[in-house]
């Protein structure tokens, strides 16, 4: 190794180059700042090169390919469909790196300057650079860390086996699983779950010892018919005893009420909690405030303890999202430069590409009623959308809650043929602190899933055109 006898200045300094770490480049370059992004792996991250990106081609794949039979319906015949699981592969493989070089150009005409190599602090105002046998310094300004986070894996796994998958592998097989066993219930887990059955693999799922999914009940609910509409078989409430692997295959004994049950598969994917991934950047020696759960502790404005330093993106509290990263990004940026703005991830979006797609905004119906809110629901079904009985996509409903003193929007809640489009008309109400009225006045192109949420909206008051009339209750 190679020391540099001089720190090189540099104003703005970013460790990571994923969703967090190059939005907050850009943004801070055309807020004029001089910008360095340190990147030890590939630009974009593991969402756009493991997670996000791969897991929507797959999502994308999955539901083309399940479509394939209905198309008879509508008088086009193509015979029995194939599947080549490692041309989708090449296919995985192909828009990763499109969307990385695009990445990269940004970058580049934002004249932001990218360096390979392993960061580590070694002082509050300077950061080392390992590449190979080079070693640079470099003192800085501000910095911001986006690096992510790391998987704790769980303690009854074997050590190490290909059959054993996790997020950063699902997505990037040799083979396609025939017996895939899934373990998790987050929106990871769903979406392996519906895209390798609908590819073809046989799937089982556990939920990590919970009896129902996170969202709000008549998705539950809803949920649970499609999973079994499509024998994707689920087994809630066991807890993972043991997992073995072998050469060929795995087995899983579960433990439930005191009875156990063993499942056999070729592969199982499994769900894991997420830690900071700040291990090597030698943090810790500068008292870095943390919070219980092994993140930074950040403000609104993303500072952390440390003067001059920011955190963005899954090292921070609040749900795993490149949702959440770009925004902290930006305003992490726009603060270093100035500018008067914080983060509220209060409407923060949970999307799932399953099939069909789920979105989620603002309080379930159980919240609401936790908050004391008097709560007034109502609930569209798909089958009654003129555009969904056109593509054949009838399965999936819509659920708006309000608060029924003030009218005031409290949760949008979909699953179904659109529902991920949808929801940025639900984010934006609930941000502008919309009443039930502010989404009945608009105008809804017809015939479109949009009308979905109009249905849901005059429910609230009886006057849906497309909804059965609610039942009276007969007087004594």
């Amino acid at each position: 190794m190679v020391v540099g006898e001089i720190a090189e200045s540099r104003d703005l300094v970013i460790i990571g180059g994923g969703p967090g770490g190059y939005n907050a480049a850009i943004r801070a370059a055309q807020l004029g700042l001089d910008v360095t992004i340190i990147e030890k792996g590939k630009m974009g991250g593991v969402c756009l090169n493991e997670g996000c990106i791969p897991s929507k081609v797959f999502a994308h794949a999955a539901k083309e390919y399940a479509s394939v039979p209905n198309l008879s319906i509508l008088g086009i015949n193509i015979g029995e469909p194939t599947f080549d699981f490692h041309e989708l592969m090449k296919y995985k493989d192909r828009t990763v790196a499109q969307l990385r070089k695009g990445v990269e150009a940004l970058c580049a005409a934002n004249k932001i300057e990218i360096i390979e190599g392993q960061a580590t602090f070694t002082a509050e105002n300077k950061i080392g650079v390992e590449n190979g046998h080079q070693f640079d310094v470099y003192e800085f300004n501000h910095a911001i860390i986006a690096t992510g986070s790391a998987t704790i894996k769980p303690d009854f796994l074997p050590k190490q086996s290909d059959r054993v998958l996790f997020s950063d592998v699902i997505y990037n097989l040799d083979e396609m699983p025939q017996d895939l066993i899934v373990y998790g219930s987050n929106y990871i887990s769903l979406e392996v779950a519906f895209s390798y059955h609908n590819l073809g693999a046989n799937v089982t799922m556990i939920l990590d010892e919970t009896d129902d999914f996170s969202f709000d009940t008549s998705i539950n609910r809803e949920l649970k018919r499609i999973l079994k509409k499509q024998k994707i078989k689920v087994h809630r409430g066991f807890k993972v005893e043991e997992v073995h692997a072998s050469e060929d295959d795995v087995e899983v004994r579960l433990a439930k009420d005191g009875k156990e049950e063993t499942l056999k598969g070729t592969h199982i994917y499994v769900a894991t909690q997420h830690k900071a991934d700040i291990a090597e950047l030698g943090l810790e020696r500068f008292g870095l405030k943390m919070t219980e759960d092994g993140l930074v502790e950040t403000d609104a404005q993303m500072r952390t303890s440390l003067d001059k330093l920011f955190a963005v993106g899954d090292i921070t509290e609040g749900t795993p999202s490149a949702v959440k990263a770009i925004k902290e990004g930006k305003v992490a940026a726009e603060t270093i430069a100035g500018l008067n703005s914080e983060v509220d991830l209060t409407f923060l979006p949970t999307i799932v590409h399953s099939i069909p797609k789920i979105a989620s905004v603002g309080l379930t119906e159980e919240e609401a009623v936790e908050a004391g809110c008097k709560v007034k629901t109502s609930q569209f079904a798909n089958s009654g959308n003129s555009y969904a009985m056109i593509t054949n996509e009838k399965s999936g409903i819509t659920k708006i809650i309000k608060d029924e003193e003030t009218d005031l929007l409290l949760g949008f809640h979909a699953i179904g043929a659109g529902a991920v489009e949808l929801i940025s008309t639900a984010v934006t109400a609930l941000e502008m602190v919309g009443r039930d009225e502010d989404l009945n006045f608009p105008l809804y192109p017809h015939p479109s899933f949009n009308e979905t949420i109009l249905e849901a909206v005059e429910g609230l008051e009886e006057k849906a055109i497309h909804m059965p009339p609610p039942k009276k209750t007969a007087k004594v």
